[in-house]
């Protein structure tokens, strides 16, 4: 399937990231002319109040202006609509921010593109180059893994990773079903559940490039625990939608 037929949209959500679009998009760009089947992107800009829809404009970059703000998850929901609408064959999110390298697009791609699997997150930790995050964030990550684990016995270290590429089919169903704030550990369990194959990939990620990031302290401690509960909730849902149609999830 490795041919310019191949269809490949990166969606890339953005909310007051003007420090950092223009080098992500550049080095997306770089990266895409390397590879065996074209690759677009679309940035998704959840009502920035800073100069992001102005520099996106002014640098004929392809983006979604969203009318209101829909946090993360239904920004990254919109992009993968726009995915199924236009019939692409693999989409890939990856964050705006820099953090993110598009070098390793080819290496989150290629396992989707195999038939291998019908998500490949690009993982921090399986071979721990680049940037860890920080030691508290990898007790969260590691604390989201095991929760995720227990609920629906899939192994993936790096949950919260937002450098992850889906098949068609798993881009559909989450243009459909996909966790509105901070969604990336919710979709692991929900694509799990759903049957689909989930994997990770080595990667090394950056420090932030520019700007401040969204999640504050306090953010990380309501973070933990609203998808904590979220997890749980998802979880027992499931089950009790799985018993009422006879079956066993």
């Amino acid at each position: 399937m490795e041919n310019k037929q191949t269809r490949v949209l990166v969606i890339i959500p953005c909310y007051n990231e003007q420090e950092n679009i223009l080098n992500t998009v550049a080095a997306l760009r770089s990266a895409a002319a390397a590879l065996p089947y074209a690759v677009d992107w679309l940035v998704v800009n959840d009502c920035s109040t800073d100069q992001s829809a102005a520099l996106l404009r002014e640098n004929d970059i392809p983006f979604l202006d969203l009318p209101v703000n829909l946090g993360i998850g239904g920004a990254v929901q919109s992009g993968y609509r726009y995915a199924c609408r236009q019939g692409y064959d693999i989409a890939v999110q990856m964050d705006g921010d820099g953090q993110h390298d598009p070098v390793y697009l080819d290496t989150i791609v290629a396992p989707v593109l195999a038939g291998e699997l019908d998500m490949c997150i690009g993982s921090r930790f399986l071979e721990k180059k680049g940037f860890q995050t920080s030691f508290m964030r990898r007790v969260g990550i590691r604390f989201l893994s095991g929760c995720i684990r227990g609920l629906c016995g899939q192994r993936v270290l790096d949950v919260t990773s937002g450098f992850r590429a889906t098949s068609a089919p798993l881009t559909a169903f989450f243009a459909e079903h996909y966790a509105a704030d901070y969604p990336e550990p919710e979709a692991v369990l929900a694509a799990s559940l759903a049957g689909f194959r989930i994997g990770e990939a080595p990667v090394q990620m950056k420090e932030r490039q520019g700007g401040v990031s969204s999640i504050s302290s306090f953010k990380s401690a309501y973070y933990m625990i609203k998808v904590t509960l979220s997890l749980v909730i998802a979880r027992f849902s499931m089950r009790r939608t799985a018993k009422r149609q006879g079956g066993r999830p």
